[in-house]
């Protein structure tokens, strides 16, 4: 039997052979299996190598003030926290929707749900009151983790069937529970029986092809074992200061900020800033002695737009991910730190699948090979292989750790990630030493900022405007974001094309659409290109933006949201 130790060992000690390490991984095989327990609490907070680490470090800008907690003190808390939740009834197989920002009671709430057995749905805090309201409909949601300024979000959801906690309350509010009462339990926890490796764990809400986003289901066994693939393409070692740029409620905070750092028992490094500053974070790598940095592409190209040389860093890995990066970053990285970064590809449906590891060639542009316990196959649409084509992960014998349960079905069944191969929708081009390189979505999805946005979601929205007749949302280049959401609009007969209509289906979508997922562009056409079925062609939409052609005779009247000053109140509260 492969244990997760002997796995993690193994990655760690052949962390810059990849050939190896491709050769000769083998996945955990333990069919019961709980982190929180059986690594977290046992393998590090027990063990005197590393229970007194500082396994998170949280600075805040805002306060100039840090918090340091050791592997052995969140063993405790996190017992503490367990301990309140199940006296609040929550027990194994329940769901807890936690909608935290980057502070302590969300590691220690996901260490405590894992002890339990619960499930946890994690959910970004830009959430809006109906998004939140699909959320506990669909995720069953029996208790509500949430900070002091989302209270108001569910004044209009109702009190029945779930129970409300609140973090950081300066006030009482009606209904809900402090989360500092946890602080009266015991700091220890017995848990109710043995957790199997394939039990449920996690529920993600992820963008896709329909109008409501899809149910991610992972277990304790795809992220949390699955996520030593991601350690191995982030090149962690026991030790290290790891800063990940990435906000809670995202697969990518799950990545970096939780299993991957602790997997390779490394500090969790947070900075939390009122708004993004490079200077101020970038003074801040520096002065705490960060030695492994992962940031969307967005991030570093703010980030070179300072003078980097300047920072004198101790940063020894840098990443990327969540979009290709432009070779002239990676340039003036290099020419600044001596450091190349390294892009990595993953889904939320999975754990890092691909990416440049340490030690190896990189080729610029490129998101690197498969990682280890990953086979990879690129299939063309009759499900031949081929040089271009969608990814697709071999199951079977061969399926890898990191991969989801499924798609979770009304029925509460997982789908979607059985059979022989495991599509991942994500077209790309192979090259002859086993690279690949993304070249776009097979269903439209696309990325603005690092958030993953589906452009059925956003058109479902805009049809439910009274002047809109007909929608299609493609991606508009953008200098900082890679792209940003855009609307192409046919309107109902009769209606005007003027700026008062685009105002208020602007006005529309900042009500019905979380900050992250707003249409930045608009422009209001006489007819949207279709085929000879009917269909919406999105891809020559896309196009359109890509050579910037006004002179076509698809083109209308463009408006900007940043062009109409009612806006900037309601974006100003939204940051």
């Amino acid at each position: 039997m492969t244990t997760f130790q002997d796995a993690r060992a193994f990655l760690l000690k052949h962390r810059n052979d990849y050939d190896k390490a491709i050769a000769e991984f083998r996945w955990p095989d333990e069919k019961q299996f709980n982190w929180a327990l059986d690594w977290f609490d046992a393998g590090l907070a027990s063990n005197p190598e590393h229970r007194d680490r500082t396994a998170l470090w949280i600075v805040d800008a805002a306060t100039n003030t840090e918090t340091k907690l050791s592997f052995a003190e969140l063993s405790r808390r996190s017992n503490q926290t367990a301990n309140f939740l199940r006296d609040l009834g929550l027990k194994r197989g329940d769901h807890l929707l936690l909608l935290l920002g980057n502070v302590v009671p969300l590691w220690e709430t996901m260490l405590a749900a894992m002890k339990l057995g619960v499930i946890v749905i994690p959910a970004t805090t830009l959430l809006t009151a109906d998004e939140l309201r699909d959320r506990l409909d669909r995720g069953k949601a029996k208790i509500v983790v949430a900070t002091q300024d989302q209270v108001a979000k569910f004044e209009d959801l109702g009190g029945e069937g779930f129970t409300r906690i609140v973090v950081g309350a300066t006030s009482e509010h009606k209904g809900w529970r402090k989360f500092e009462d946890a602080t009266h339990y015991p700091e220890t926890f017995t848990p109710d029986g043995a957790t199997n490796a394939n039990d449920p764990m996690l529920l993600y809400f992820t963008s896709g092809t329909t109008a409501k986003p899809k149910l991610v289901l992972h277990s304790h066994r795809s992220y949390p074992v699955g996520s030593l693939s991601t350690m191995y393409w982030l090149g962690l070692q026991p030790g290290d200061i790891h800063l990940n740029i990435s906000s809670p409620g995202w697969a990518k905070h799950a990545w970096s900020c939780f299993f991957s750092p602790w997997n390779a028992g490394a500090t969790i490094f947070i900075v939390n800033q009122p708004r993004f500053d490079a200077k101020g974070l970038l003074a801040t790598v520096a002065r705490c002695g960060v030695t492994t940095l992962c940031a969307p592409p967005t991030v570093w190209r703010l980030f070179i737009q300072e003078r980097l040389a300047d920072y004198k860093v101790s940063v020894r890995e840098v990443c990327g991910a969540g979009e290709p990066l432009n070779p002239e970053v990676i340039d003036q990285v290099k020419a600044a730190w001596g450091l190349t970064i390294r892009d990595g590809y993953g889904q939320t449906e999975t754990t890092a699948l691909a990416g440049n590891s340490p030690g190896q060639p990189v080729k610029v542009g490129s998101m690197g090979r498969p990682m280890p316990g990953y086979k990879v196959q690129v299939a063309d649409a009759d499900g031949n292989l081929a040089k271009e084509g969608e990814v697709r992960l071999v199951l079977g014998a061969d399926r890898p750790a990191g991969l989801m349960l499924g798609y979770q079905g009304d029925d509460g069944k997982p789908k979607g990630a059985d059979g022989d191969v495991y599509q991942t929708g994500d077209v790309v081009f192979l090259d002859d030493d086993g690279y690949l390189t993304f070249v776009g979505r097979s269903d439209d999805v696309f990325k603005s900022s690092d958030y993953r946005i589906s452009p059925f979601e956003l058109e479902s929205v805009l049809l439910e405007h009274e002047l809109v007749a007909e929608a299609a949302v493609v991606p508009t280049p953008d200098p900082i974001r890679l792209a940003l959401p855009k609307a192409y609009i046919s309107l109902v007969p009769g209606t005007a094309i003027t700026r008062d209509t685009a105002l208020s289906i602007f006005k529309y979508v900042h009500s019905r659409l979380a900050p992250f997922k707003r249409i930045r562009r608009i422009e209001l056409v006489t007819e949207l290109p279709k085929t000879i079925s009917g269909k919406i062609r999105r891809v020559q939409l896309r196009r359109l933006e890509l050579d910037n052609d006004r002179n076509d005779a698809l083109r209308g009247q463009e408006f900007r949201e940043e062009d109409f000053p009612e806006l900037q109140v309601s974006q100003s509260a939204a940051r």
